[in-house]
């Protein structure tokens, strides 16, 4: 019996000692000189894992007890994680090697953050869902503060660690609370006593409370407060870092709580889930318009998009939960391209990031401005690129399962969120001539922003199989 518990917890368990091993080289060796390396390596392996969870048994499988459950949700949601969580590794290498701060730790903590990850979106119990959002959440406060002399860096460190301890207080508290009420802490449990739509009132105080802890992990509105302080103060490979992996995890931990323990509940959570949607999308959209700096509006740009993510899982439908998956892999592709060219923005050698810098950008760098381009104008959802279907996808989510209101919203907030994105596009285009940013820069990051705009284009043929993977991951989610 144990030994079948480990083979379905497999990769979990070779990320977590590869993490450990690297650990004890970079103890024992000259630190910081092996981090290339390992960085490297460990982007190797990660892509190797999601590989090998991407083709495995097309099955479930539980461990545990229940506590831990492998099916075709959680496999979608760990590709994702780890795909994400590789190509940001491989990205920041060269950026953080020339600021001198690419320490031996850097890869270990991303790993054991994606160890964290993976075991939140195969949680089938409250107890193995806080033990994985702690391991990740531990990780981000360190990787948030890996610029030690700096200040803005430490106190984007102290602000996430501030806000992760308030929203695991949040988690814990509406976790007794369903304990107490269910009598269980599994999944499997929960869902039985909750029924035939009755929720006793205790019940559902826990729910409002493990819906709150879990929204500061998404940054949603209004549990939001310090995100664009710590996008900022990160540095841009971290908060890179910040804008994908863990976003993915986070809305699949939401979707495994409330359809595998509170599916029947679908009437009570719905509403609760559609505000959070509505306050994100707005505050997102109209909070960004006034930011300079490129890494505060892309902040602000995640809480708008965590609110479009959520309008899919407002729904409370296998559809809904499709288009918030499909949504989710769509976004992290647009996160990885920009964060790219981000990676990229800098004058003498020092990162710049005031959008104003990149005026008259296109005549300087007409290839990595056009490519830009492209990732904006899938950000603000304009057709035809991939970023206009992934917001057609929540839309209908909405609009199929009665919430009208809130698919018009979605609607009024992007058109509201196109303003941002457009305007670094005009000053790329059409802005004053000012100082030049450097030219060229890594062959690696801009492979990057040319394959994730190339995706924005051409994934609109059949959307490389995501979408058929999504539903299927849905199905199995909602059944």
């Amino acid at each position: 019996m144990i030994q079948a518990d480990l083979t379905v917890i497999l990769p979990e368990i070779v990320l977590a000692v590869s993490a450990m091993l690297a650990l004890l080289v970079g103890v024992y060796t000259t630190k910081d000189k092996l981090a290339p390396v390992l960085v490297w390596l460990t982007a190797a392996l990660m892509a190797v894992l999601a590989v090998w969870i991407a083709t495995r048994s097309s099955g479930t499988a539980i461990a545990f007890g229940g506590m831990f459950v492998d099916d075709a949700f959680s496999r979608f949601a760990k590709v994702a994680i780890l795909l994400s969580a590789a190509a940001v590794l491989v990205m920041s290498q060269d950026y953080m090697a020339r600021r001198q701060i690419l320490h031996f730790e850097y890869p270990v903590l991303v790993s054991l953050a994606a160890v964290g990850m993976m075991v939140m979106v195969s949680a089938g119990d409250l107890i193995a869902l806080y033990m994985g959002l702690e391991l990740q959440s531990l990780a981000l406060y360190v990787v948030a503060s890996l610029r030690r002399d700096s200040a803005r860096s430490t106190e984007a460190g102290l602000k996430y660690f501030v806000l992760g301890a308030l929203s695991s207080g949040l988690l814990l508290y509406g976790a007794s609370l369903v304990y107490g009420y269910a009598g269980t802490t599994l999944f499997s449990g929960i869902v039985q006593v909750a029924q035939h739509g009755e929720v006793s009132l205790g019940l559902l105080f826990g729910l409002i409370f493990l819906i709150s802890g879990l929204a500061f992990k998404v940054s949603a509105v209004p549990f939001h407060m310090w995100t664009p302080d710590v996008y900022e103060g990160s540095p841009t490979p971290v908060t890179a870092f910040f804008a994908t992996a863990p976003k993915v995890a986070a809305m699949a931990l939401f979707a495994r709580l409330l359809f595998d323990a509170f599916g029947n509940a679908v009437a009570d959570w719905s509403q609760v889930i559609a505000f959070l949607s509505l306050l994100s999308m707005f505050l997102g959209g109209v909070a960004a318009i006034g930011q300079r700096d490129i890494k505060r509006l892309m902040a602000y740009s995640s809480i708008a998009h965590m609110g479009y993510a959520m309008m899919g899982l407002a729904a409370g439908t296998a559809l809904g939960v499709q288009a918030m998956l499909v949504y989710m892999a769509i976004y992290v592709t647009m996160n990885v391209g920009t964060f790219a060219f981000i990676l990229m923005m800098s004058r003498d050698g020092r990162p710049v990031t005031d959008i104003t810098a990149l005026n008259m950008y296109a005549k300087r760098e007409p290839g990595k401005a056009l490519a830009m381009l492209v990732l904006l104008f899938s950000l603000a959802g304009v057709p035809p690129m991939l970023g206009f279907f992934a917001k057609l996808y929540v839309l209908r989510a909405a609009y199929e399962a009665g919430l009208i209101w809130l698919a018009v919203a979605g609607v009024v907030a992007s058109v509201i969120g196109a303003f941002y994105y457009l305007r670094i596009v005009y000053y790329m285009y059409f802005g004053e001539e000012g100082e030049e940013l450097d030219r060229g820069g890594s062959k690696v990051l801009w492979g990057f922003l040319m394959a994730s705009a190339a995706v924005m284009i051409l994934g609109i043929v059949n959307m490389f199989g995501v979408e058929g993977a999504a539903a299927a991951a849905a199905l199995v989610l909602v059944n």
